[in-house]
């Protein structure tokens, strides 16, 4: 048993008798493509801020509504589709958010006909309420697709695809959706430019539905659940510090990754980039950095603790955004761009830390952590908000205080308290 443990593709036995383990590497397969298209869809919103600006001449705050509307979301669907889980368990979970999307994503072609922000703001929180319901079931299923000592490892490679979707949604904003809007003389045409994209994305996301609830993803029962009639049933999720702090970690984590990314554009040009399509590209380099990161953090995370992982990562975003604070030029831009690389391990090893040890109760920890994630409406509300009055780079004190959260969770903040006694 030993040699399986290390494998973090490994599966613990159902039972001392049993023979063999499950070999669960196709469904990870699945449900790894599966990070990848949530990724994708979290970064195309996001990066649509600079067209929303341009159509409807918002100011740095009001553009932040995007990401408001869509993180908002995670707020309100997240135990709600954990309860889902529940009910009909993780695949059926996984087909109806992807339908969910689908609906969200065909509400752009009226809202881009009829020019409306709070139409785009509805689409948006459409496809959004299905992200959430994705992501309150992809996470936990892979922590549990084998030994929880490895579930951080197991859970950085998935979302190392999920940074390859993240990676993608700028460059198609840059090139599709983007525009330089003094060639453009109306702002029905610029708001025209994201139909034809999202037609493309409902298509392909009804087609993963359909493939989705054809294929065979196993009904899991987590090994580390609990027995009927022990006192850990009868805690309420906020009796778990570790947990409770895992998820303001998620809150922070998702707010200062949306608000640098959905920034990045803006910030770029100002810093003397010269058109949307560059700019959009070195915006890619920010998720590029992500993609890499989890890649070399599941390989660390072989022999290093994810806490201390998580806490020079946090102090590495920390220095990132100080250096792009008090710079400018090739510098700013660099700084920021790395700072990709800073949030890359943050997610997985927050959720992983923040469910340890929750047993049976691991649904709920999930609903709970990644309602977290609404974050990312409401810290890029509060910095655009501080950019409109102080500047961008000053209003940088935002994502420095959120860095310095997540280094704290690494050193202490992730302990869990101790096990109820019967």
């Amino acid at each position: 048993m030993k040699e399986a443990g290390k494998n973090f593709m490994a599966t613990q036995s159902t039972s001392p008798a049993a023979q063999s383990a499950p070999n669960y590497t196709g469904p990870f397969i699945t449900i790894t493509a599966l990070f990848c298209i949530f990724g994708f869809i979290t970064c195309l919103v996001g990066a649509l801020v600079p067209q929303m600006r341009d159509v409807f001449d918002l100011g740095y705050g009001k553009a932040m509504l995007v990401n408001f509307a869509f993180f908002l979301a995670y707020l309100f669907f997240s135990i709600p589709s954990s309860k889902l889980i529940e009910v009909i368990g993780y695949k059926k979970t996984i087909v109806t958010s992807l339908f969910i999307q689908v609906v969200g994503a065909l509400m752009f072609i009226p809202a881009a006909k009829m020019v409306s922000f709070p139409l785009f703001l509805t689409a948006i929180f459409v496809i959004a309420s299905g992200v959430t319901a994705l992501q309150t079931a992809a996470n936990p299923y892979v922590t549990i697709l084998g030994p929880e000592e490895s579930a951080p490892a197991r859970l950085t490679l998935a979302q190392a695809f999920n940074s390859v979707g993240q990676a993608s949604g700028p460059l198609v904003v840059g090139a599709f959706i983007l525009t330089n809007s003094s060639n453009i003389l109306t702002k029905n045409e610029i708001a025209d430019t994201v139909r034809v994209p999202f037609i493309a994305i409902a298509a392909g996301l009804l087609v993963l539905g359909l493939t989705v609830m054809c294929i065979h993803l196993p009904t899991i029962e987590s090994s580390r659940s609990r027995k009927a009639g022990d006192p850990a049933h009868t805690r309420s999720i906020w009796s778990y510090r570790h947990t409770v702090l895992a998820t303001l970690g998620i809150f922070l984590y998702v707010g200062v990754e949306v608000t640098l990314s959905s920034i990045a554009i803006n910030y770029f040009m100002a810093q003397g980039i010269s058109t949307p399509k560059i700019a959009g590209v070195l915006a890619s380099l920010y998720w590029t950095g992500s993609l890499i990161g989890r890649f070399l953090g599941s390989w660390l995370l072989t022999f290093t603790k994810s806490a201390k992982l998580l806490t020079i990562f946090g102090m590495l975003g920390v220095v990132l955004v100080l250096i792009s604070m008090f710079s400018s030029g090739t510098v700013a831009i660099a700084s920021l761009v790395l700072c990709g690389f800073a949030n890359s391990i943050m997610f997985p090893n927050i959720f992983a830390l923040g469910v340890a040890g929750l047993g049976s109760m691991t649904s709920k920890g999930s609903g709970l952590i990644v309602t977290a994630c609404c974050g990312g409406a409401v810290v890029p509300w509060i910095y655009g908000n501080l950019a409109d009055k102080i500047g961008i780079q000053h209003a940088f004190i935002i994502p420095i205080l959120c860095y310095a959260y997540v280094a704290y969770y690494g050193l202490s903040g992730y302990k869990p308290t101790s096990e109820v006694k019967a």
